[in-house]
């Protein structure tokens, strides 16, 4: 098969799938670290961060206000901003939370949260 054989003359290049595979997986094995996985260096907070805070914002959440329940915030959350599953953010949003996490902690939480001694935050409710 010649390279004019496939989609009408296309430049086509022959390449080895393995060299191929690993320079894809590692191109995208690095967009995730980077985008992902690393805190921003501008403010420090990854991408779900940004995204609940953002979530809180939008639905009014400020300190003078009454407390909602964290499964309507990461409802809101997985809802429209993070499509991936509750778990990570609702373990985010505890990290928040905890003094003994962040030297600002960005989320006033009301309830169990966690202890420094290892003991796990609440179910969520």
């Amino acid at each position: 098969m010649e390279a004019s054989d496939v989609l009408g003359g296309g430049n086509v290049e022959l390449r080895e799938i393995s060299t191929e595979m690993r320079s894809a997986y590692l191109d995208y094995a690095m967009s995730v670290i980077v985008g992902r996985a690393l805190p921003d260096v501008r403010d420090g907070l990854k991408p779900v961060h940004r995204r609940v805070l953002y979530a809180m914002h939008d639905l009014g959440l400020q300190p003078n206000r009454p407390y909602r329940k964290s499964a309507f915030i990461v409802g809101e959350v997985m809802g429209k901003y993070h499509p991936h599953g509750d778990q990570s953010i609702y373990d985010t949003l505890v990290r928040m939370a905890q003094e003994f996490s962040l030297r600002y902690p960005l989320v006033d939480g009301q309830g169990n949260f966690g202890s420094i001694d290892d003991d796990p935050p609440a179910a969520m409710r």
